[in-house]
C-alpha cells in the first residue's frame, strides 16, 4: 500500500506499475485524502493574514499525492480495467467526490480566499497569478461556497450521485460493447473485408477456441466491417448492435441513468443560480453561453446543410446505379462512401495502408514534432508500464534536457474502452525552483500486428494519431508554475485546437515524405496518391459536418433546458435531430445511452467545442501555410503562445498573441469545400 503513497524511488519519479497492486488503491486514496486534508487545514489555520502565497499557491500545490494516485488509478480504469478496477472506481468516486466538495464548501477556506480575491486589484500579479486567483475564486463561488448550509447538503447529494451514475453509464456501455460478437462460419460472408481484417477475425475466433471469424464492436473491427463487408444483411446486424449499446432493456440499459443525469445536472445548476447546466458550463468557455453555442452551430449548419444534401443525393443516386438500392440506411453510408470514394479519387483505403506501418507514422510524428519545436523522442526500456504493449519514451529538448515522458499504447485489449485519447500520469508544474517535467500519454486502438503483417494504419488513423499526439505534445511542452493552468488544462473548446491543428500535417507532401513509405518495397508513398489525399480531404465535407453538428446539438437539447419533461429518450433524440436528419431513423437504436463523451466523459454542453476548435486550426493553420509548415518562427509562436501556456490566461488572448488577430472561419470554410 505505501508503494503509492511515498515518493516513487523510479527514474524520472515515474509510476512504479509492476509494484502496485488493485488491493493498494483503495487505502493509498484514504490515506492521501487525510494528507491532502491536513493541508487544507494548515492554510485555514494559519493565524496571519491571508495572502496570495499563504492561501491561493499553497491551495493549488495541495493534494498533490492525491492527484499522482487519481491519475494512476483512472487512467488504468479506461486502458487496463478489470472487474476489481472497476468495482474500487465505485467506492473511491464518491469518496473524491465528497473531499472536493468539502474543499469547495469549506467556508473558512472560502472566506480567506474571498479576503485575496477582494484585494486583487492591489496586489500587482501577473498574469498567471491572476488568473490562478480568478479560477480559485470562481471554484468556490460556482460550487457552492455562498449558498445556505442546507442547499450545501444538497449539493454535495447531487455531486455524489452524477459521479456514480458516470461511472455506472461507461461500465454499461463497456459492458454491452464486449457482450456482442458476429460469428461467421460461412467464408463468403466475408466478402469485401480486407485480408488484415479477416486475419485479426480468424486469430479472435481462434483464441476462442472457435471455428470461422469474430468481429466486434470494437472499432478496429467495426469500422473495417461496416466500410467493406459486401454482405448488407451483416453490415445491419453490426451496426444495429453498434447503435442498440445502453438501449435494450437489459441489465445494461443505460436510459434510466441518461435521465438521471440530465436531470440532476439541470438541479445543480439552478441551486447555483443559472438557467442550465449548459448556462453554467458555458460561462467558464470561449463561447461563453448556449445562445452564442446555438447561433454558431445553427450558422454552421445553414452552410453544411445544402451541400451535405447534395453528397447525400449523390451517395443514393450511386448506390441505387450500383446494386439498385431504394433506400439508402445508415449501416449502407461508410460502405457506399467508401466505393464512391474510390470511384471519384481512386482511393481505396487498403491500397494507402501498406504506406502507413504504425512505428513509421509514430516517427514520422516524432520527426514533425522536431522540425517544428526541437524536441526529440527516444525509447527508453528502464521504465515501468501497466501493460507490456506500452512503448515508453525520453522527450529531451535541444539542449539535452528532459521535457517529458511519453507512453503509447496502440492496440485494442480485453478491459480497455473504445476510441483514442491523450492523458497524463504527472503534470508540469514549478515548485521550489524545480521544474516538474510531465508523464504524458496517448491510447489508440489500431490493428494489431499479425503472424504476417505490421500494424498497418488507415488514412484515419494516420489523422487520429496525429490528433491524440497533439494533445500530448500540449502536454509534454508545457511550462507554467502552477499545476491548475498546465498543459491541457484549458477552456474545453480550446483544448482541440493543438490536436486538430497537427492532423494538417497528414495532408501535406513535404510531411508524408518523412513516414509514408511501403511497408514490404520501401517505396515512397506515390505523389498521384499524396494529391488524392488532399483532394479527398473535403469529400462529404458538408454531411461530416452536419453529423458532427447534431451531435453538439444533441447534447445542448440534453443540457441547455430543463430535462424534466423528456419521459422517452427516443422521442426526445427524434426532436433533436430533425433539423440534421439524411438517413431514415433505426428504431432500436439510440445515441444517447452510449454517448460517452457527454455522460461520461467532460463534454457535456461541451461537444460543439469540436466544430469551434476546428474553425481555430483552420486559421492557425492557414499562418504555417503562409510562412511554411516547417517555419521555425511561425512554430516559435504557437509554442510559447499557446502550446507552453496552458490555461494561464484567456484563451482569445493567447491565441490573438500567436496570430495577430481573432480566428476566421473563412478558413474553415474554404478547406471543407463549403465555400
Amino acid at each position: 500500500m505505501k508503494i503509492l503513497t511515498q515518493a516513487f524511488d523510479t527514474k524520472y519519479d515515474t509510476a512504479p506499475f509492476s509494484k502496485i497492486k488493485n488491493a493498494d488503491f483503495l487505502p493509498a486514496f484514504q490515506d492521501a485524502i487525510v494528507l491532502a486534508k491536513a493541508e487544507i487545514d494548515a492554510i485555514v489555520d494559519n493565524p496571519e493574514a491571508p495572502t496570495f502565497e499563504n492561501t491561493i499557491e499553497k491551495l493549488d500545490f495541495s493534494g498533490d499525492r492525491l492527484d499522482r494516485i487519481s491519475n494512476i488509478f483512472f487512467n488504468l480504469n479506461s486502458a487496463e480495467t478489470n472487474d476489481e478496477i472497476q468495482k474500487i472506481a465505485q467506492d473511491v468516486s464518491p469518496l473524491l467526490s465528497e473531499f472536493g466538495n468539502d474543499i469547495r464548501l469549506n467556508a473558512a477556506l472560502f472566506a480567506k480566499v474571498k479576503t485575496v480575491y477582494e484585494q486583487k486589484d492591489q496586489l500587482n500579479l501577473n498574469p498567471e497569478q491572476a488568473t490562478l486567483l480568478d479560477k480559485k475564486y470562481k471554484n468556490f463561488s460556482r460550487n457552492g461556497a455562498n449558498l445556505s448550509e442546507e442547499a450545501k447538503t444538497l449539493l454535495r447529494e447531487i455531486d455524489k450521485e452524477l459521479s456514480k451514475l458516470s461511472l455506472q453509464f461507461g461500465e454499461n456501455v463497456l459492458a454491452e460493447t464486449q457482450a456482442f460478437q458476429l460469428h461467421i462460419i460461412q467464408k463468403e460472408d466475408l466478402s469485401g473485408l480486407p485480408e488484415g481484417t479477416i486475419e485479426a477475425a480468424r486469430s479472435l475466433a481462434k483464441s476462442q477456441d472457435k471455428e470461422g471469424w469474430i468481429f466486434t464492436l470494437d472499432y478496429p473491427s467495426y469500422i473495417p466491417f461496416v466500410t467493406y463487408a459486401d454482405n448488407r444483411e451483416l453490415r445491419k446486424k453490426m451496426a444495429h448492435a453498434f447503435g442498440a449499446k445502453g438501449f435494450q432493456n437489459n441489465e445494461f440499459d443505460n436510459q434510466q441513468i441518461v435521465l438521471k443525469i440530465a436531470k440532476l445536472r439541470f438541479d445543480r445548476a439552478q441551486l447555483l443560480g443559472y438557467a442550465s447546466h449548459a448556462h453554467f458550463v458555458l460561462e467558464e468557455r470561449m463561447a461563453e453561453s448556449p445562445e452564442k453555442v446555438k447561433s454558431f452551430s445553427t450558422d454552421l449548419l445553414e452552410k453544411a446543410k445544402p451541400a451535405a444534401q447534395r453528397e447525400f443525393a449523390q451517395l443514393s443516386a450511386f448506390a441505387k446505379k450500383l446494386d439498385g438500392i431504394d433506400q439508402l440506411q445508415k449501416w449502407d453510408s461508410a460502405y457506399y462512401s467508401e466505393k464512391l470514394k474510390q470511384e471519384l479519387f481512386q482511393l481505396d483505403d487498403e491500397k494507402l495502408k501498406p504506406y502507413f506501418q504504425l512505428e513509421k507514422v509514430l516517427d514520422g510524428a516524432f520527426t514533425v514534432a522536431q522540425k517544428l519545436y526541437g524536441i526529440t523522442f527516444e525509447e527508453i526500456f528502464d521504465i515501468d508500464k501497466y501493460n507490456d504493449e506500452v512503448k515508453t519514451y525520453e522527450v529531451k529538448d535541444e539542449d539535452d534536457q528532459l521535457v517529458a515522458v511519453f507512453y503509447a499504447d496502440f492496440f485494442p485489449r480485453k478491459g480497455k474502452r473504445n476510441g483514442a485519447w491523450m492523458t497524463s500520469f504527472k503534470s508540469q508544474y514549478i515548485k521550489n525552483g524545480t521544474n516538474e517535467r510531465p508523464h504524458i500519454s496517448i491510447v489508440c486502438n489500431f490493428t494489431k500486428p499479425t503472424e504476417t503483417k505490421p500494424s498497418l494504419l488507415t488514412f484515419n488513423e494516420v489523422t487520429t494519431l496525429f490528433h491524440e499526439f497533439g494533445h500530448a505534445l500540449h502536454g509534454m511542452l508545457a511550462n507554467t508554475t502552477y499545476p491548475s493552468l498546465s498543459g491541457t488544462s484549458v477552456y474545453w473548446d480550446f483544448v482541440e485546437l493543438p490536436s486538430q491543428i497537427l492532423e494538417n500535417w497528414c495532408y501535406e507532401p513535404e510531411a508524408l515524405a518523412l513516414f509514408a513509405y511501403h511497408y514490404v518495397t520501401g517505396e515512397m508513398i506515390p505523389i498521384e496518391l499524396v494529391h488524392k489525399i488532399k483532394e479527398s480531404a473535403s469529400f462529404q465535407e458538408g454531411m461530416a459536418t452536419m453529423r458532427q453538428l447534431s451531435f453538439g446539438l444533441l447534447d445542448m437539447g440534453w443540457h441547455a433546458q430543463d430535462p424534466s419533461n423528456i419521459k422517452d429518450i427516443k422521442a426526445f433524440e427524434t426532436e433533436q435531430f430533425a433539423a440534421t436528419q439524411l438517413f431514415p431513423d433505426v428504431k432500436e437504436n439510440a445515441m444517447s445511452t452510449s454517448f460517452s463523451h457527454i455522460f461520461q466523459g467532460g463534454y457535456s454542453s461541451g461537444y460543439y467545442s469540436y466544430k469551434w476548435a476546428e474553425v481555430l486550426d483552420a486559421d492557425a493553420f492557414e499562418y504555417f501555410q503562409e510562412k511554411g509548415i516547417f517555419n521555425k518562427e511561425v512554430a516559435a509562436k504557437f509554442k510559447d503562445n499557446v502550446l507552453s501556456k496552458g490555461g494561464t490566461e484567456a484563451p482569445m488572448i493567447l491565441y490573438k498573441r500567436f496570430r495577430g488577430q481573432e480566428p476566421k472561419p473563412e478558413a474553415l470554410l474554404k478547406r471543407a469545400g463549403l465555400v
